[in-house]
């Protein structure tokens, strides 16, 4: 089972890139692989001309197909999420997200745009046939930062909101693809009697 995040940011130093990030570190103490995919990873004809046949956006169609589930994470700029998450999440099929537990992420200067997931972000995950739109965390640019060593640092109050965040979106997978045992652990199950054919 793995995620794809997909970061809606053009700028590599993005604060909502960190989210993502952190979102990722997050899921990996759930034994949840991520694949962080970001807006500046696709050559930028191929998203301003809409070449759907392009390798790169066929490549995430596939990603997304095959995932479990989605972390959209965006800067909010003038009240709206990034119109290079637009430009991308426009060459994904309708049903893209159909079935798929979805948590978005955002960042913006002030908690004047706090309601942009909800009125902004979140209809374009509908459209996109979103099964399971988790509580999305917004952050104010200021309380995330990174260390001289390159560690993502988030205000404690930020830290504890995302991962209560990512705690529900894990359970929200794990519902829907709960792990198997491993042959051996089935056989050794078997021989000790915990399971009868």
């Amino acid at each position: 089972m793995y995620v794809v995040a997909l970061a809606g940011s053009p700028s590599a130093t993005s604060r909502s890139l960190k989210l993502a990030e952190q979102a990722k570190a997050l899921l990996a103490e759930q034994q949840i692989d991520t694949l962080l995919v970001s807006v500046y990873d696709f050559p930028a004809e191929d998203l301003l001309y809409a070449r759907f046949d392009s390798p790169a956006i066929k490549n995430l169609r596939s990603l997304i197909a095959n995932a479990a589930g989605v972390v959209i994470a965006t800067p909010i700029y003038k009240a709206a999420y990034s119109g290079a998450l637009k430009t991308l999440l426009d060459l994904l099929p309708e049903d893209a997200l159909a079935n798929k537990p979805t948590l978005p992420l955002a960042s913006g200067g002030t908690a004047a745009h706090l309601l942009a997931l909800d009125y902004a972000l979140k209809p374009v995950l509908t459209t996109l046939k979103a099964r399971d739109i988790q509580q999305g965390v917004f952050a104010i640019d200021k309380h995330i930062g990174v260390d001289a060593d390159g560690a993502i640092r988030l205000e404690p109050e930020l830290d504890e909101r995302l991962r209560a965040a990512v705690s529900r979106f894990a359970a929200s997978l794990k519902a829907l693809h709960p792990p198997r045992p491993l042959a051996h652990e089935l056989r050794n199950r078997l021989v000790a009697g915990a399971i009868s054919l």
